[in-house]
């Protein structure tokens, strides 16, 4: 007997539509109540006569048991907080903390910029821009040695930065995408692995709500944050690309040498600039904005989602301008709602672990076992892609930076920087077999006979193309590691610019 697990609607932010419900995973009946037995003894053990470090490893099983058990993050970080603070100083401290932290916690001027960010997005999904980016990139990079799969690599990098949603671009990409390039010739593994990738570039390419809310977790600033994503997020779009191209080249009954366009010329093209052109534009006014100090990133997220709602409302004014704009206000504020709660409970958390010492004696570990920068790195690459077998990438960040910031201090490391790297990984982390949610979605897309044109597609040809590309990723991540200028030099660009 089993317990089935679903796929979440959407992805962290709950930005843009995602796969209907499949099994992403199953835990067989052994395998739950070890978990419950986990849970009821790290609870019961926190009052026990215990060191506070104790107390504190007690919180990070039962906050790991809960997340298993699918408890919504925020409630998975809160409850052991607050537990963990009532064990060690009672009632009065738990009163204080509701009190005070909520309101404490969320009311910043720089988080601000989440609600625009999420209700551009939305807007910009409920306007129907998908295929529109899909074709512009087909138009311009046909012409590529495997140009559908680059062009599929490209458009991901657009929709994820504008959707914010993994989950949702590769669901988009998968029925618009793998059909085209099946249709095409292309070796079915190369076909899912593109479309597997596609989206991990977007979620550094601003505007990036995963660097929003890292920047909200590791409390720094958000226009810096969102700055430090563009170089990387580049890096990444180029590096697959560059890979697909190698596989046309040398494979070349893995890719035609040339893919078809549905309309050539530059008349074709125009069109499909005319199209989409609200995505570029948004993206310009927010990097260009803040990189030259002209906007805050709050303001730039505004002026943002001004522009998606005057687009949507153009895009849409023959097919229901109205119900687009007040589903997509709907979804941004429940999306706003569970991010904001999810910070009380990271920051409920991170000040248990203060009270518990657990975060100061993770860096007094790292030291006294002399751990270099790079070595510490290579460590959590490891670590990040173990989580990422039963968590989801807003649950490995808030788990691991409160208990790393003091880490990252003590080895000089730039928190700007950290945040690339650790959305990155996360983002690569859920692709990986054999747990990798973005695997079991495109594989039950897959299924349906109008998206696989009557080729047999298993999971394990989807596990099979995931390792492909997965040796590049880790390349890139390496190559972050070790020239971490690539992140850093763009923010601190703007700042010296701001400066002068």
């Amino acid at each position: 007997m089993t317990i089935e697990v679903e796929t979440p609607q959407g992805g962290p932010t709950g930005q843009a539509p995602a796969a209907p419900p499949i099994v992403a995973r199953r835990a067989s009946w052994p395998v739950f109540w070890v978990t419950m037995v986990l849970l009821v003894g790290s609870t019961v053990g926190m009052f026990l006569p215990l060191v506070p470090e104790a107390i504190g490893g007690m919180g990070i099983i039962m906050m790991l048991c809960l997340i298993f058990l699918r408890v919504p993050v925020a409630m998975a970080l809160l409850i052991p907080a607050l537990l963990g603070m009532y064990a060690m100083r009672g009632s009065a401290l738990v009163a204080s903390t509701m009190t005070s932290l909520p309101y404490g916690e969320v009311a910043s001027w720089s988080l601000s910029v989440v609600p625009m960010f999420i209700l551009m997005g939305l807007l910009l999904w409920r306007a129907g821009l998908t295929e529109s980016i899909y074709d512009a990139a087909r138009q311009f990079l046909g012409w590529l040695p495997g140009g559908l799969a680059i062009g599929t690599n490209v458009a991901g990098a657009g929709l994820a930065s504008v959707s914010g949603s993994s989950v949702g671009t590769t669901y988009a990409l998968a029925r618009i995408g793998v059909p085209e390039m099946l249709k095409a010739g292309y070796d079915k593994r190369l076909a899912l692995g593109a479309v597997i990738v596609a989206g991990l570039p977007g979620q550094l390419i601003p505007p990036s709500i995963m660097l929003v809310i890292y920047a909200g977790i590791a409390e720094v600033p958000v226009g810096p944050q969102l700055l430090a994503g563009i170089g990387p997020g580049i890096l990444v779009a180029i590096m697959f690309s560059l890979m697909i191209v190698v596989f046309a080249t040398r494979w070349a009954k893995n890719a035609p040498e040339t893919a078809p366009t549905p309309s050539a010329g530059g008349k074709g093209r125009l069109r499909t600039i005319v199209a989409i052109w609200p995505v570029p534009l948004l993206m310009a006014v927010i990097v260009v904005g803040m990189f030259s100090g002209a906007f805050t990133a709050t303001e730039a997220g505004a002026v943002a989602a001004l522009l998606s709602l005057i687009v949507t409302v153009i895009w849409r004014r023959k097919t229901g301008a109205f119900r687009a704009v007040s589903e997509a206000a709907t979804g941004a504020v429940a999306s706003v709602g569970a991010i904001f709660f999810m910070l009380v409970g990271v920051a409920a958390l991170s000040r248990m672990f203060t009270l518990t010492g657990i975060s100061d004696g993770f860096a007094e570990l790292v030291t006294a076992l002399n751990l270099s920068r790079v070595t510490f790195l290579l460590l959590m690459m490891v670590v990040y892609i173990v989580l990422g077998t039963f968590m989801e990438p807003l649950a490995m960040m808030v788990l691991t930076i409160p208990i790393l910031i003091p880490t990252l201090h003590s080895l000089d490391i730039s928190l700007l920087w950290y945040g690339v790297f650790a959305v990155f990984m996360a983002e690569i982390a859920v692709v990986t077999p054999p747990v990798g949610i973005l695997a079991f979605i495109i594989h039950s897309i897959t299924r349906e006979p109008e998206v696989n044109q009557g080729h047999n597609i298993s999971l394990g040809d989807v596990f099979v193309a995931t390792a492909w590309f997965l040796p590049m990723a880790i390349v890139v991540t390496l190559i972050l590691i070790f020239f971490p200028e690539i992140s850093t030099w763009i923010p601190e660009l703007a700042t010296s610019g701001a400066g002068g």
